[in-house]
Formats: structure tokens, sequence, C-alpha cells
């Protein structure tokens, strides 16, 4: 839980952080230049369900998921957010998710009230928030269509998706556990390996390890996600 007094005041000028190649523009530097820098642990809570939605937060390094605890003691994961994106983003005045670490991770915290504020005054900022907010709109609409789909297409679209969003190239670093995959594609933990190996077996994979994973064949791995 993130208290505000827990929150520097200082501002982070050496803490802004961007996608893989891509240039910040002004608006994103006044925006990161807003934020204070916070460091969480491996599993740490971030923010809980139903507190106060009163920050933004941007990853810096390491990596964030989202979750609902279910009432049947189900583990529901909504999103994961990496190097340069933005997560907290809420409609109302609470956070509708939980957020924790997923590994050692520095992200910048941005006070809400001031960052709507700027955005009153400062097009470009507003235009940023907006591109923001529909970019979480369209994952949040793309994962929804993919708890529809088979185990083997929810698999391939989620390595095709992080394919595209770490830099490697065909080469992926998954930052979460087979567990988060698993919750996030509304799957159990068993399935996901099985189809994990059953893609390495028709070579459309290579998986050196537990959290590496190879694309061998993109277009085979194109032609299963339905």
């Amino acid at each position: 839980m993130l208290m505000q007094s827990a929150v520097p005041s200082r501002i982070a000028k050496d803490a802004a952080v961007t996608k893989p190649g891509h240039v910040p523009t002004a608006t994103e530097d006044a925006i990161d230049m807003m934020g204070a820098p916070m460091s969480f642990r491996r599993n740490a809570e971030i923010y809980g369900e139903d507190e106060p939605a009163d920050y933004l937060y941007k990853v810096v390094s390491g990596a964030v998921r989202t979750y609902k605890l279910l009432s049947d003691g189900r583990r529901q994961i909504g999103a994961f957010y990496l190097p340069g994106d933005v997560f907290g983003l809420e409609s109302g005045s609470v956070h509708s998710l939980s957020a924790e670490a997923i590994s050692d991770t520095k992200v910048l915290v941005i006070k809400r009230r001031a960052l709507v504020a700027l955005a009153a005054r400062d097009n470009g900022v507003a235009s940023q928030l907006w591109t923001i907010t529909a970019r979480e709109l369209q994952r949040a609409q793309d994962h929804v269509l993919a708890l529809i789909k088979t185990a083997e297409e929810r698999v391939v679209g989620f390595l095709l998706e992080m394919a595209s969003r770490v830099r490697g190239g065909n080469q992926i670093d998954l930052p979460m556990s087979r567990q988060d995959i698993a919750d996030y594609l509304g799957l159990t933990i068993e399935t996901v390996s099985r189809t994990m190996t059953h893609l390495e077996d028709t070579a459309a994979i290579e998986l050196p390890s537990s959290r590496k994973v190879v694309l061998r064949n993109r277009s085979a791995l194109g032609r299963l996600t339905g």
C-alpha cells in the first residue's frame, strides 16, 4: 500500500523511461518530470483494490501485474506492465484492481490531481493522457476477446504480444512466471506448460528455460492465433 507521506517530493529528472526505440516527446518529458521514483521489491504491493486512486505510475524498470482475487480464491491478472508503460488509470476515485511488482521494480509516482491540472493547461499533455487511456482500453478489450479463444490461441497470442513489447526480436525474456501467465489467460498452469511444450515439439518455439522463449516460426504462430 502506497501512503501519501511515502512519496518523495523531489522531481525525478533522472528517472524518465521510454519504450525501446522510442524517442521521448517534450510532453512525455513534462509528465515524467512530475514523477517521484519509488522502488518495490519482488511481490510487493504497490496499491490495493479499493484504495484511493490518487496517483498514476510509470514503470522505469522491472515489471508490474494488476489483479483481482475472485470470491473462490482464484486470481485473475488484468494486465502486465513493462518499462515505459503507465498504469493506475481509473475512471473513478478508487482502484478496481491491486498492483504488485513482479520483480524488483522501480516506478515513477505521479500525483493524479497535479497531472489533471497540467492537462487542463497543456493540450499536449491532455493528448498524451488520451493516448494512454485509449491504449489501456484497447488492451482491456483485446484481453477480454482472448479469454474466449482456445488454450493454444491464448498462449500463442500472449507470446506474440510479449514479443511486440519487449526488446530482443524473436527471443523473449519473460519477467512473469508460468502461474502469472495462467492467471492472465484464465488457464491452469498445467495447461500453459503443456501448450508451451506442444509448441516446442512442433518447432514453432524453443524453450531454453521457463522464462526464456524463442519464436522459431512466427508465420506458423500467426496462423494459430485464430
